[in-house]
């Protein structure tokens, strides 16, 4: 398969004080949820591709999170509205790299996962939950975990096996989550060396990621925002995805790397 990758990745959270421990947390500017790259046209075709072909493995939506994706795919098309390159129809969306998407709003999770780059999981916490759950998603990017096996889990239960993720964190992350509001959104950045720059990456909790060894040849690289819906109330993860060669980083981001836990701990 051709490689999809940028070519520079804006943000490398291991060089950014504010970003470099976890959790890392920054408020999300005002349009600046969406984002289009230089690799728009070869993501959105792979998209294309994993929704056409493996729509079982990248799409899943519970009855109960049908108004939540309604209102979310709502709320993304007044988005596009204003974006370069997009031509919103009553039936149809025209993206930047030409192709024109169905507006098929009996399916809003698959139809948004072809009109832009970040993968969405619609995240709810009804009466009587402790936590949120994970009642909907479009994840065609999943770095090295299955929708399958995450799919209406708490939010706990979302982060087996990161042995990190104790019942102390939980309960700070489920604050979080309570404390988010309409029109103030936050957002985070990860950053993975990966030996291969597959996109779609799933693997299950029984088999999870071998660290790479030595010097990784690709960064992965993921901008996750956090945002609640006004009207139905649920909280949406979005997911924007970079995948670069490690020589395509600047050199402040290479002597950063160099220098930071992700570096010797491979990822």
């Amino acid at each position: 398969m051709t490689e999809i990758l940028q070519s520079a990745l804006p943000f490398a959270p291991w060089a950014d004080p504010r970003t470099r421990r976890l959790p890392g947390i920054l408020p999300l500017e005002p349009g600046d949820w969406l984002r289009a790259d230089d690799a728009f046209a070869g993501q959105m075709a792979e998209r294309d591709r994993l929704i056409a072909e493996r729509r079982e493995a990248v799409h899943a939506l519970s009855d109960r999170a049908r108004p939540a994706a309604a209102e979310l795919l709502a709320t993304v098309l007044e988005d596009l509205r204003g974006k370069p390159g997009y031509v919103v129809g009553a039936a149809s969306i025209t993206r930047p790299d030409g192709v024109t998407v169905p507006l098929d709003e009996g399916e809003p999770l698959l139809t948004l996962g072809r009109l832009v780059q970040e993968d969405f999981c619609l995240l709810e916490r009804a009466e009587g939950e402790e936590e949120h759950v994970l009642t909907g998603a479009i994840l065609c990017f999943p770095a090295s975990w299955t929708l399958a096996e995450k799919f209406m889990r708490p939010l706990i239960g979302i982060h087996i096996p990161v042995a990190v993720y104790d019942a102390d964190i939980a309960r700070r992350v489920q604050r979080l989550f309570d404390a988010i509001r309409p029109g103030q959104g936050l957002w985070r950045a990860n950053a993975l060396l990966y030996n291969d720059a597959t996109l779609h990456h799933p693997r299950t909790e029984a088999a999870p990621r071998i660290r790479p060894q030595g010097v990784a040849p690709y960064i992965r690289s993921e901008r996750q925002s956090l945002t609640r819906l006004a009207r139905t109330n649920a909280v949406v993860f979005a997911i924007h995805t970079w995948v670069l060669r490690r020589e395509n980083l600047t050199p402040a981001q290479e002597q950063a790397l160099q220098e930071h836990p992700i570096h010797r701990a491979g990822g």
